[in-house]
């Protein structure tokens, strides 16, 4: 089974995702250390270097080439915005929306050298929010409240799988 956590930037898919596997006993994978091993550069190099769209084509090649593992997958906050990457997802395991708010993501974000974060203001993030959630939500086929401590969050995933009852 392969868990892929999916998200807005800062709403905590790898501090969660490292939790997640360690209860569960299995492989954490953050989808955007994969792609830097992978393309043997940073993100914000390959942004610089090639542009936003090839880096979503190398994000697309990622979620392929992960299909083929089982365990947790912190996904980049673009991944599950294509359609064909929801669907190689969804055909291996479950895809799970982090759900927090944006001034959560905000606080930690703001100063990242995330090349999104630094081509845009607060509002325009704001924006992307909203416009990437309503994607989210339509690719997820679970939800989960991540609002709170990342603990709190493992509770949370495990129970919307039903991995867990919901008085641990």
């Amino acid at each position: 089974m392969t868990i892929y956590l999916c998200g807005f930037m800062g709403c905590g898919k790898s501090t969660i995702g490292e939790k997640l596997a360690q209860k569960l006993n299995c492989n954490f994978i953050d989808m955007d250390d994969y792609i830097e091993q992978q393309a043997g550069m940073t993100i914000p190099e390959i942004f610089e270097k090639f542009g936003e769209p090839y880096f979503r084509d190398l994000e697309t090649q990622a979620v392929r080439d992960l299909a083929q593992r089982s365990g947790v997958i912190s996904c980049g906050g673009g991944a599950m915005l294509r359609d064909v990457n929801a669907e190689i997802a969804r055909k291996n395991g479950f895809i799970v929306l982090l759900d927090v708010p944006f001034r959560t993501c905000w606080y930690r974000i703001a100063d990242s050298d995330r090349p999104i974060v630094k081509k845009n203001t607060r509002q325009q993030l704001e924006e992307l929010y909203h416009e990437r959630y309503v994607i989210y939500q339509k690719h997820a086929t679970h939800i989960a409240d991540a609002s709170h401590s990342p603990t709190a969050a493992v509770s949370e995933i495990l129970n919307v799988l039903g991995l867990e009852s919901k008085e641990n």
